[in-house]
């Protein structure tokens, strides 16, 4: 992308780019609903084409989010301030490197869930991928916001959808927990190694909501000063 259509999109509204990356990292997480469907099909082939566009679109987001850092234009009057803009970049671009870890990881042992376990761990997979949606919903939300200059019933609103994120993480830790003490009862069943990856694997997709509600609290952090 080049510099003046960077330029023109924090022209437009300083959080344009940051809603476009929202976008494009909600499309890249999104990628392991099918994913994970995949493998529960043991369809290695899908769930390889499948990883090809995490990887793209997670790429995609890396460009993004170095052509952000590196010309956001520092003498553009912003009613928010540079460095947090530049914090929730960061923290957003991770949410698609944890999709790309995941399914990596997934891919590298032919790893399955147990049969078993599949029901519950696609409730917490969604639940957890519920999270990036809401940070999107929440940046789309803002250029209203910004138009209130940051005050009012919107922020009040926005403030809320911050709320929930929160709702979502405990969510997701209770639904990792239920899926841990079964994965325990099925251990001495299972291979050792793939054990380990399993419970890797459960912390990962907890991580995509943990790290939903990190940039949630920048995003918060970043009105309380506005």
């Amino acid at each position: 992308m080049a510099m003046n259509n960077i330029f023109g999109l924090f022209a437009q509204s300083p959080l344009t780019p940051l809603q476009k990356l929202a976008f494009k990292v909600t499309e890249c997480s999104e990628l392991l609903e099918p994913f994970f469907e995949a493998t529960f099909d043991h369809d290695w082939d899908k769930a390889t084409d499948i990883r090809t566009q995490i990887i793209d679109l997670e790429r995609r987001a890396d460009a993004l989010k170095r052509e952000i850092r590196l010309k956001l234009p520092r003498g553009l009057f912003l009613p928010v301030e540079r460095g947090d803009l530049l914090e929730i970049v960061t923290q957003l671009d991770k949410l698609a490197n944890y999709s790309r870890d995941i399914s990596g990881r997934i891919i590298g042992r032919q790893l399955v869930i147990p049969e078993i376990m599949q029901p519950a761990f696609r409730q917490f997979l969604f639940r957890s991928l519920d999270s990036t949606r809401q940070i999107r919903k929440v940046l789309d939300e803002m250029d209203e916001l910004l138009e209130t200059g940051f005050r009012g019933r919107e922020r009040h609103f926005v403030n809320n959808m911050i709320l929930e994120l929160d709702q979502i993480e405990d969510d997701t830790d209770q639904l990792q927990v239920s899926l841990r003490h079964t994965l325990l009862g099925l251990e001495k069943n299972l291979n050792p190694i793939d054990v380990m990856f399993l419970y890797k694997c459960i912390e990962r997709v907890s991580i995509l909501a943990d790290q939903a509600q990190r940039v949630g609290s920048r995003i918060e952090l970043m009105l309380a000063k506005a």
